[in-house]
Order: C-alpha cells, then sequence, then structure tokens
C-alpha cells in the first residue's frame, strides 16, 4: 500500500499543477513563466475553463499554448447529482471522472463557514468494516487535479446560489488519504496557495485511520494541516475487527508515530472514535480509551455510529454517548461528539460509496 508516485501534468489537467510547476511547464515550452500567475488565476481564482469561455481574456502566448496543449481543465468531471440534505447545512454531490469512475464530495456549514469534505480515492483499501466506503473495496487513486477540481466545484456553487466562498477543506471524503499521499499533499499545496483558493492550512484536516507510512511522511512535510486517527478499539484484537489494517500497522505502533508526530509538529492530535451500541461504547471503553492517549496532546472526537447497508451496528443511545464522553473529559481530555448532518442522504461520516465502483 505504499504511495503512487505523482505523475500529474497538463496531459492531467491544469488544476492538479502546483504554481512552480506550472512556471516550469510554461518555460519548457518557451512562454514567459512569468505568465503563470494569470493563467493560475483563471482557473483557481476566476474559475474559469480557459480552453472556452475564459481563453480570450489571457495573453496570445498562452492562448496558443493552451490550445497546443489541448489540456482540460475541469478534468472532465460531470456533476451526476446534488442531493441537499433536511438539515438545511449540508450537500452532497456525485461527481463523474473522464473514465466513468464516481466519487461523493461533500460541502457542510452555514454562511461565513462552509466545508468541503473531498474525496482521495475511487472506494478504499483499508476495509473498515462499518464504512460504506470501505465496503466498496478499493478501485483507484485520484489525481492531485481530480482531488483539486472537487473543491473547485463546491467554490462554484457557493459563489453562484450563495455569493459565499470555501473555507474549510476536509480530506475525510471516500478514500485513505495518506495511502494516496502524493497526490494529495499536491491538492493540498495547490489549494492553500494564496495565488488561488487560499484555504490556510490551518483550516485543513487530514483524516487517516492509521497509514503509519503516511504518518511518518506528513510530520516531515513543511506545511502544519490538521491531523485526525481513527481508533475506534482500545486493544489490537478489537481494532482488528473493526479496522482491519491494524494487523498490518498495530495499535501500539500506531500511538507512538503519532506521540512523534505530536513532537514534531508540536501540533495536537485528534482522535476519532466511533461509537457502536454495545461494542465499543462502556465505561470500561472509555476509560481504557483516556489511558491510550493519557500524556498525549489529543482531543477525542466522538461519533455516533452512521448507519450503513453493509453492518449491522447501531449508534449508542444519548445518554450512553454522554456518559462516555464525561469519562474522557474527566480524564483531562478534551472531547466533542460529532454533529450529525447529512444522514438522511448518507452524506454523514463512513457513509460515502458510489454504485459503480466496478467501471473504472
Amino acid at each position: 500500500m505504499s504511495a503512487p508516485k505523482n505523475t500529474s501534468s497538463i496531459s492531467d489537467s491544469l488544476e492538479g499543477l502546483p504554481y512552480e510547476r506550472l512556471e516550469e511547464q510554461l518555460e519548457a515550452s518557451g512562454v514567459n513563466p512569468l505568465h503563470a500567475k494569470a493563467l493560475f488565476n483563471a482557473v483557481h481564482r476566476r474559475l474559469e475553463h480557459p480552453l472556452s469561455s475564459g481563453i480570450e481574456r489571457l495573453v496570445p502566448p498562452l492562448q496558443r499554448w493552451l490550445t497546443s496543449q489541448g489540456a482540460p481543465t475541469a478534468c472532465a468531471m460531470e456533476s451526476v447529482s446534488e442531493t441537499p440534505s433536511t438539515d438545511g447545512y449540508t450537500h452532497k454531490y456525485l461527481l463523474r471522472l473522464a473514465d466513468g469512475a464516481e466519487v461523493e464530495t461533500v460541502q457542510m456549514g452555514f454562511p461565513g463557514r462552509f466545508t468541503a469534505c473531498l474525496s482521495s480515492q475511487v472506494g478504499c483499501a483499508m476495509g473498515c468494516v462499518f464504512c460504506a466506503t470501505g465496503q466498496m473495496g478499493f478501485a483507484r487513486h485520484l489525481s492531485a487535479g481530480e482531488i483539486v477540481a472537487q473543491a473547485l466545484h463546491v467554490e462554484r456553487q457557493l459563489r453562484g446560489l450563495q455569493g459565499e466562498r470555501l473555507r474549510n477543506i476536509v480530506m475525510m471524503g471516500m478514500g485513505e488519504p495518506l495511502h494516496n499521499f502524493e497526490a494529495t499533499m499536491t491538492a493540498l499545496e495547490i489549494l492553500t496557495d494564496n495565488r488561488g483558493l487560499n484555504i490556510g492550512p490551518a483550516r485543513v484536516a487530514i483524516s487517516t485511520v492509521g497509514h503509519i507510512p503516511g504518518i511518518e511522511q506528513l510530520a516531515r512535510h513543511p506545511k502544519r494541516y490538521s491531523l485526525a486517527v481513527s481508533l475506534h478499539e482500545a486493544s489490537e484484537d478489537e481494532r482488528a475487527a473493526l479496522v482491519p489494517v491494524n494487523k498490518k500497522w498495530p495499535l501500539a505502533d500506531l500511538l507512538q508515530v503519532c506521540r512523534d508526530y505530536s513532537r514534531l509538529k508540536r501540533a495536537r492530535v485528534f482522535f476519532a472514535w466511533t461509537l457502536i451500541g454495545g461494542v465499543n461504547d462502556s465505561d470500561d471503553h472509555a476509560r481504557r480509551l483516556a489511558d491510550l492517549l493519557r500524556g498525549m496532546d489529543a482531543h477525542v472526537n466522538l461519533i455516533p455510529l452512521n448507519p450503513t447497508e453493509g453492518f449491522e451496528g447501531d449508534a449508542p443511545e444519548a445518554g450512553r454517548v454522554r456518559a462516555f464522553q464525561q469519562i474522557i473529559q474527566d480524564s483531562g481530555l478534551p472531547s466533542t461528539v460529532r454533529q450529525r448532518r447529512g444522514i438522511d442522504v448518507a452524506a454523514g461520516c463512513g457513509q460515502l460509496k458510489v454504485a459503480r465502483a466496478n467501471r473504472v
């Protein structure tokens, strides 16, 4: 499960080219690299398709270069459907890629605080038993351009319908982002560039099921994004039953690399615990979780289980959730219960999937 080598190029999409790489490609083609600013602005600020309506706004050298390259700037991404939740805060988008693969992207929030939940893969290889994406299996990685294009799609909807803008990015959609490390980092480099959408790195969260090599790479990465690690159980055997990759990357090793990450980055690590009634929601589970994280700069996010077709578990009653959280907080660890939004349209944590992954 090693991270694939990034191969973003003009043949992929302009969205997948960081600013410096765009300058290099222009210079290699004999075009003044200073023109990169105008092209990057057209794609990431004005959200134009420079090969169609926006090309006449570019200088002639850029027009000629784009025409000669024939580069798609939208990754041939087609919006199949948009499904708003009755909660009034959530929209789910089904997006079809050039090869027929489909991914789901979620827009969450309210005026001034909109967040895009982006997918990094078609399906997922991690196999978490209660997660709809994990139940799909793995089809392929997304390119950096395909990840960026999801954020640009959400930004277009916000500007067009509400005059708003995207403020936060969470890599918590379909797939394990650290399994697709290079493409994910390239996409986030583009999305946080102040010449584009300018999402501050502090407003970016990366969720992982415990991909230890990816966490180690992230610890050495120059930017400091928020790290969210899914635990769900406090013992090796119990966790392996819910999260099969625990057999490859054991809990003890995962916690050590999280401690190392927190020390190197001088950053808090967020730990997710999906509460499943009668499985991992007892007082004993809460005490063992608190013991695991003792002495670490950590925050516990509790997520009452969201329903999926492939898993028969249920969320605990509200009183059990409160009791679990109280034990965590009494241990000295901050804790938050994740708000349940978008559940009616299967846009909640662990609910994203597509029906035609086999078309890839």
